[in-house]
């Protein structure tokens, strides 16, 4: 089976893959000072808790967080026996990256078009709100082409307390309408609804530039965030808070018998003027 994790600056997303299905999905808290040692323990412990812990022999890890890839790569090989398979641009990824450094673009952007062209061939537009809220523009023959990237939600919320004296925090739910007769409903209309109209912006503006304009484009959104943005807006067609996870499963089957775990990889090389 297949464990497959990614590493974001608020959530590690994971889940295990038995050729077939799914068997079980996780979201953690992303921990930036985690040891190794608590890594680990942390993924036998959800393991043996879902009867997994001798079944998994294949890792594959996406990660945005420099400091926690080391340590989970560690953990991996010290408590789970398997050294992880690590997204980079040296794998044969089978995507075309055509922005102006394509060693620039996150593992999950990378992961995410993968996988939205794997469910919806063709054009599509993948958002995926995390700690940033990040578009991706995916081409109708598959290749990332570029994105936006965006303060997420909860940063966005958290500046406007941190930066406005008489402002407290808030939840970060919908208000009963967007006019806000008090200052609570008043910050989350602007917090919640703002976003929502900042997301229609600019889809409308991305499906403007869209190399593949004037098709149909699909919007998929993902991450740990996109629940309470999806429900108040018609411009996402698609959710699936797993989607990245799928990308790795992707990858994984396309490289991961060819390049075992702990072994060397060199394939990908940047487009002719990428």
């Amino acid at each position: 089976m297949l464990l497959a994790l990614d590493i974001g600056n608020t959530n590690i997303t994971l889940g295990v893959w038995d050729g077939q299905a799914w068997r079980q999905y996780w979201r953690l808290l992303t921990i930036h000072d985690r040891t190794a040692d608590e890594v680990g323990i942390l993924l036998k412990s959800l393991l043996r808790e879902s009867g997994l812990e001798t079944a998994v022999s294949h890792i594959i890890l996406a990660s945005v967080v420099p400091p926690l890839t080391d340590t989970c790569r560690r953990a991996c090989q010290h408590y789970l026996g398997t050294t992880p398979l690590e997204i980079s641009t040296q794998l044969d990824l089978g995507i075309r990256i055509l922005t102006d450094n394509p060693d620039a673009v996150g593992a999950d952007r990378i992961v995410n078009a993968i996988a939205a062209h794997h469910h919806y061939p063709g054009p599509s537009i993948v958002i995926d709100m995390g700690t940033a809220t990040k578009f991706d523009v995916v081409a109708a023959d598959g290749a990332l082409v570029g994105g936006v990237i965006a303060p997420g939600l909860q940063l966005t919320a958290d500046a406007l307390v941190n930066r406005a004296a008489k402002l407290s925090q808030v939840s970060l739910t919908p208000p009963p309408q967007t006019l806000g007769r008090n200052t609570v409903h008043a910050m989350q209309s602007g917090i919640i609804f703002g976003y929502v109209s900042l997301i229609e912006g600019l889809l409308q503006r991305l499906k403007a530039e869209h190399p593949d304009a004037g098709q149909p484009i699909p919007v998929l959104g993902t991450g740990g965030l996109i629940d309470l943005i999806a429900i108040h807006t018609e411009a996402i067609d698609h959710v699936d808070p797993w989607l990245t996870l799928t990308g790795l499963r992707l990858i994984h089957d396309r490289v991961g018998t060819t390049h075992p775990p702990g072994g060397s990889c060199d394939l990908w090389s940047p487009p002719p003027g990428g």
